[in-house]
């Protein structure tokens, strides 16, 4: 396998349709810090100006970046924090005596679970050509002692990638949902996915009759996108997860086949298969960002793409479907001899 780079790769598309630049967000699962802890680190690094939504979220702001969110991974403390926050607002709006107690004990909650619960800090999407200005984030999470992946057997911490579309044309979904389903499999053994994260439900892959679909797939219909993606993947549980994608188009379907508040309409596809490494000297966010980029050099190429996609037909047998590991061994020299990977 190729050998993660640690400069930020640019992809054959920089700007959207409407000549902006294309921009990318990334999510940072990890522990090893508490909440404030984070928070410090991530304003020592960036500059900006912080302050607190609630015992478990903190928000940074940084000239020309936007805003950094600093938050506990856990539904249930983000909610009885919120709570509590909007009954301290009251409370001092109308002129009543706060309950500490009460925003004590979340707090506490909040510091304990920052052993067992991971922090998540979700950058605002940034201009692709300006990635490199996360570097510092990186390094200075890690120096104040954020631990990644391989901390806990349990927690399954990863990178996630939201990568702004150009278009949002059928033709243009069709080309990258083509080349990550034809590449998936690869990506798992060039990224080293960690086997927590594996045998986790939170990144499947896309199963292999829908694989054999978009493989035989020539024409770019947006109904036949929806339809198939939603008969197969009606789940936020994907590897490459559409669904907000999908549901900025057209939120009302999306919602009748997967009733989840967590699905957030945007135009960007949340890529969800990195690991989380950053305790690393030598690991940065472009690792999971250029093995993402062989997909979006893969999209560019319809021809490749068909080509590839009628090399995993063949290949498919009765019942057997596609030997996995051949498939991969198959797809690593190809992108090879054509200086995709």
């Amino acid at each position: 396998m190729t050998t993660p780079k640690t400069r930020f790769d640019l992809p054959p598309s920089l700007a959207r349709a409407d000549g902006k630049p294309r921009r990318v967000g990334f999510e940072l699962e990890f522990t090893g810090l508490t909440i404030d802890q984070a928070t410090v680190a991530l304003q020592s690094a960036l500059g900006g100006e912080a302050r607190t939504q609630s015992a478990a979220e903190r928000v940074l702001r940084v000239n020309g970046l936007g805003e950094f969110n600093i938050e506990l991974d856990w539904d249930f403390l983000k909610r009885k924090a919120a709570v509590a926050a909007d009954e301290a607002a009251d409370g001092d709006q109308d002129g009543e005596k706060d309950d500490d107690s009460g925003r004590e004990w979340i707090g506490l909650l909040s510091d304990a679970a920052s052993l067992v619960v991971p922090l998540e800090v979700v950058c605002p999407p940034i201009p692709i050509g300006k990635l490199d200005a996360l570097d510092a984030m990186v390094s200075g999470l890690r120096a104040a002692g954020a631990v990644g992946t391989e901390n806990s057997p349990l927690a399954a911490y990863g990178t996630h990638v939201n990568a702004e579309i150009a278009s949002l044309d059928p033709a243009t979904i069709s080309a990258y949902l083509r080349a990550f389903a034809l590449l998936q499999w690869w990506l798992v053994d060039a990224h080293e996915v960690d086997i927590t994260r594996k045998i986790s439900p939170y990144i499947d892959l896309y199963p292999e009759a829908y694989l054999e679909s978009l493989a035989r797939r020539s024409e770019h219909d947006l109904e036949r996108i929806f339809d198939d993606y939603l008969e197969h993947n009606a789940t936020r549980n994907r590897a490459l997860d559409l669904l907000p994608m999908l549901a900025h188009i057209d939120a009302a379907r999306v919602q009748a086949a997967v009733n989840d508040p967590k699905v957030k309409p945007r135009p960007a596809f949340h890529y969800r298969l990195p690991n989380c490494h950053i305790e690393q000297p030598d690991w940065s966010l472009a690792r999971a960002w250029n093995l993402w980029c062989v997909v979006e050099r893969l999209a560019g190429r319809e021809g490749d793409v068909d080509e590839l996609g009628a090399a995993f037909l063949e290949r498919s047998r009765p019942v057997l479907g596609v030997v996995r590991a051949d498939w991969v061994a198959h797809v690593d020299t190809w992108l090879k001899e054509r200086e995709l990977a």
